[in-house]
């Protein structure tokens, strides 16, 4: 693919000897939410925790039970931060708080912010709608408990990658209908919106790196479970009203097979009055920010996506 680092096009060759479609739902259940952990060779990979800031394990609500839950704030910053809620990628399949560390911490440092990252239920174990009501109700406790974590819950954003971008995207939506916490911003890093699976791109880019088309039906099968993909709250595209969702980024990558699926969520958001900022980060694949050694862009994906957070979570003057 023109463009496409060769580095990165050999990692994602060798991804494909653990897609998911080579996985049955047995070794899915085993394999879903497992920590990946730290050490030297994937901190190459992944990213390591940023410095300056403090990693703290706990739990906040799920639609049933508790949920673990991983937060992150910057050392030596007082008073009360702005609150960021993350959900990881992983095709609602696979997945777990380890994959997002440096993401997360490099976002607490840079921003200022309270950052937690939610562990929702996975597909096939719990399908559709499991993880997208965990992630509302961990955004519900989570703003209700700002206080308990020093962060302001007047100062709430939403983001996530892939699955993820998904999720906040739903999230959003849930907290509009819903009646649920004012939502600031959402940070949507080449998010899935259309499980019909109706964008061009997943053609264009069929076998791409990282995520193919057939990786995508699979994904979709194990999570749905033979729900109806156009429903909202699976499909967030295809919402009857856009109105009234918090301002947005929305980060793609050229040779990504959810790229249109970007496009078209922050069309249909323009169209609604939502402002919104559209990226493409050319030469990339789907992931990027999953892997910051390897992929160029990732710096300035997150540089960007702190200074939109910043302009959307900044402190409001006291009224006279």
């Amino acid at each position: 693919m023109a463009g496409l680092d060769a580095r990165v096009q050999v990692f994602g060759r060798l991804l494909r000897l653990a897609s998911v479609t080579r996985m049955s739902e047995e070794r899915l259940a085993s394999a879903g939410g497992r920590g990946i952990g730290h050490n030297p060779v994937t901190d190459l990979l992944l990213g390591a925790v940023a410095r300056g800031v403090t990693v703290t394990d706990g739990t906040a609500a799920g639609q049933v039970g508790l949920r673990p839950v991983r937060t992150y704030r910057p050392t030596g910053v007082a008073g009360t931060l702005p609150l960021v809620v993350v959900f990881h990628g992983g095709g609602w399949v696979l997945g777990s708080l380890d994959q997002s560390d440096w993401l997360c911490s490099t976002v607490a440092v840079q921003l200022g912010a309270v950052v937690v990252s939610v562990d929702y239920r996975l597909a096939p174990a719990d399908r559709w709608p499991a993880a997208a009501e965990d992630c509302y109700a961990a955004t519900v406790d989570l703003a209700a408990r700002a206080g308990e974590l020093g962060a302001d819950a007047d100062r709430l954003a939403v983001m996530g990658d892939s699955a993820g971008g998904n999720l906040a995207a739903v999230v959003s939506l849930m907290a509009r209908d819903r009646g649920g916490p004012a939502i600031a911003f959402q940070g949507l890093l080449y998010p899935a919106t259309d499980l019909t699976m109706a964008s061009a791109s997943i053609a264009e880019n069929a076998d791409a790196p990282i995520l193919t088309r057939a990786d995508m039906l699979a994904f979709r099968a194990h999570y749905l479970g033979g729900a109806d993909p156009v429903e909202p709250y699976a499909s967030p595209l295809l919402a009857a009203d856009h109105s009234g969702l918090p301002p947005a980024l929305v980060q793609v990558a050229e040779h990504d097979p959810l790229r249109d699926d970007g496009r078209r969520y922050a069309e249909v958001l323009r169209a609604a009055g939502v402002p919104v900022r559209l990226t493409e980060y050319v030469g990339m694949p789907h992931g990027y920010l999953s892997f910051p050694r390897l992929c160029r862009s990732a710096p300035q994906a997150v540089a960007e996506l702190v200074t939109e957070l910043r302009t959307a979570l900044a402190a409001r003057p006291a009224a006279a």
